[in-house]
């Protein structure tokens, strides 16, 4: 035996079954294995380890705490010191994990970032208040500009949101690539304020049409951009929590919509007011990304080195802007020009570019918008005639499980929340069906109904939702991300006006129960997709998750 050598190891948040010997050895929970990574291989030992914790280090960039450790490593008399294989024997106590004994050691490394997020989130905010704002008072809207009773005119004033939103998505991509994240957010804030200017200020429908189709370019902006830039910004513990703040803002704006919204049922110009309140969070938008930081990993991207690295000081520490520039410009190294459209045809970047567009599409065809449409119906049946209050135990469902969401995020990932949102998705309409379809007391019924269609949109906002536009840029690599993105909100905006011109024609030509039992079987496909197709994102880098699948893809 060769003489023992002292070496260190550390645990990290890695996840996976091997230690890994890189100048450090690296502790891996899961299984007691040794690998040396060496000339790029891992060869295990089969040596039971346990170790004891000398010192501790928190690394607020990423979750992980360094635990310094005393290591006496034997090798075989017949290895050379160039083996890749070697017996480590280590004796230790069992270490356990303990509650911060003060409060410097309490992580605090998402607070630097919060404000740069809640920013973003303002986006967010305006994506539910333009939703909620046209639903009460489209009819005031269309008796004082002469246009009520044309349904098919009423349809396109909602609608044509979607197509600026179809627009806007497809632009985003190339935008956010050309000018930065930051930039891009204040460009895409214009049309929002000025659509809604020109709505409020409206003396035909015309000019309500114009200021939609503006605003849902703007949206379409944003909803890929918002949590694009989460991710590039944000540590990489906290990056699901403080993503899930998307949803978040989404779920504000809508019960501000609804709220603001209540003066409207007895002032029929109220509507003008509410479109000029939209305007403020706009500016609000506009003069808050002047002090919002870029995205490192675009500033790296295009070669700001020195301007990342003084973003990764602000937002992760000063500690840890070494590591993080050294991990940008290893996933720089092979850096080519911006990815084309057609690229995202290519094998390389295919698989991650449609799993994307299938998520979307999942979602929108699960039914989360029809299940919103019947929701004050089944109120109404339940007694709850009151159409505001119905609307708010929806929105306040909805935000409370993005609550829930934000919480669980980081600690149960992304897969999980997933699988579990849509397995509870098939369940709330499992009850909505059985009230439709089993005879029962009225009373049950409607119990039945009410509560399936609250569960839906609690269980939608745990996972599907949030999850759904956070986990496509974590798998995106950093060349081809905000065109896999803006390509994925495109699936989405298609497959959400196609809902919205089927849904009701559908209802009719099959009936309530046959939709609400296809969502159902699409929200247990989608269970099984995100089994297959979708790997764990939580406690792992961009950089290593691009790692990860561009190693899978050419395996």
């Amino acid at each position: 035996m060769a003489a023992a050598r002292g070496y260190q190891i550390c645990s990290t948040s890695h996840i996976g079954d091997t230690w890994i010997l890189d100048r450090r050895w690296k502790l891996c929970p899961r299984q007691l294995e040794l690998s040396s990574s060496r000339r790029g291989s891992f060869v295990p030992l089969r040596k039971h380890l346990s170790v004891s914790r000398v010192d501790s280090k928190f690394n607020p960039r990423d979750g992980s705490r360094f635990f310094g450790i005393k290591v006496h490593l034997e090798e075989e008399s017949e290895t050379s010191e160039d083996s890749d294989q070697a017996n480590a024997k280590v004796e230790v106590s069992k270490a356990t994990k303990q509650p911060p004994s003060r409060i410097s050691d309490w992580d605090l490394s998402w607070l630097p970032v919060l404000p740069h997020v809640v920013t973003a989130a303002m986006a967010n905010f305006l994506f539910g208040y333009h939703i909620g704002i046209i639903n009460g008072p489209l009819v005031s809207i269309a008796k004082e500009l002469k246009f009520e009773g044309n349904t098919l005119l009423e349809g396109f004033v909602v609608s044509i949101f979607i197509v600026g939103a179809f627009v806007g998505s497809i632009s985003g991509g190339v935008l956010s690539d050309a000018v930065g994240r930051r930039r891009t957010f204040q460009i895409c804030a214009i049309p929002l304020v000025l659509g809604a200017a020109l709505s409020a200020s409206a003396g035909s429908v015309d000019a309500v049409i114009l200021g939609r189709l503006l605003v849902g370019i703007g949206i379409g902006v944003n909803t890929a951009l918002v949590p694009l830039y989460i991710s590039e910004i944000a540590p990489t513990k906290y990056r699901g929590a403080l993503g899930s703040l998307c949803q978040i803002g989404t779920c504000t704006g809508l019960i501000a919509a609804l709220i603001f919204g209540i003066p409207a049922e007895t002032d029929p110009h109220w509507w003008r007011t509410m479109f000029w309140v939209a305007t403020l969070p706009g500016l609000l938008l506009i003069v808050g990304m002047q002090y919002a930081v870029e995205s490192p990993r675009w500033l790296g991207n295009v070669g700001k080195w020195d301007d990342a690295s003084s973003t990764i000081e602000k937002l992760w520490g000063k500690e840890n802007v070494e590591e993080a520039i050294k991990e940008l410009r290893n996933a720089n190294i092979n850096k080519e020009e911006e990815a084309s459209w057609s690229e995202l045809l290519t094998k390389r970047y295919f698989k991650v570019a449609s799993i994307g567009g299938a998520l979307f599409a999942l979602q929108q065809f699960a039914g989360i918008n029809g299940v919103l449409y019947f929701s004050s119906s089944n109120f109404q049946d339940a007694g709850i005639t009151n159409s505001i209050a119905a609307s708010a135990a929806v929105g306040f469902s909805n935000l409370a499980g993005a609550f829930v969401a934000s919480s669980l995020m980081d600690s149960q990932g992304r897969r999980k929340l997933l699988m579990g949102s849509y397995t509870g998705m098939a369940f709330s309409i499992a009850l909505m069906v059985s009230a439709l379809n089993i005879p029962m007391e009225e009373q049950l019924s409607h119990t039945f109904s009410v509560v399936g269609n609250l569960t839906y949109v609690f269980t939608f906002a745990l996972g599907a939702g949030p999850v759904t536009a956070l986990i496509i840029p974590e798998m995106c690599s950093t060349r081809i991300r905000a065109k896999a993105l803006a390509v994925s909100l495109c699936v989405h905006w298609v497959c959400n006006f196609a809902i919205g011109l089927l849904f009701l024609e559908f209802v009719q030509r099959f009936g309530l129960s046959a939709v609400y039992t296809s969502f159902g079987v699409v929200s247990l496909l989608s269970v099984l997709f995100t089994n297959l197709y979708i790997i764990e994102t939580k406690g792992r880098s961009l950089e290593e998750i691009e790692k990860i699948l561009l190693g899978s893809e050419s395996a």
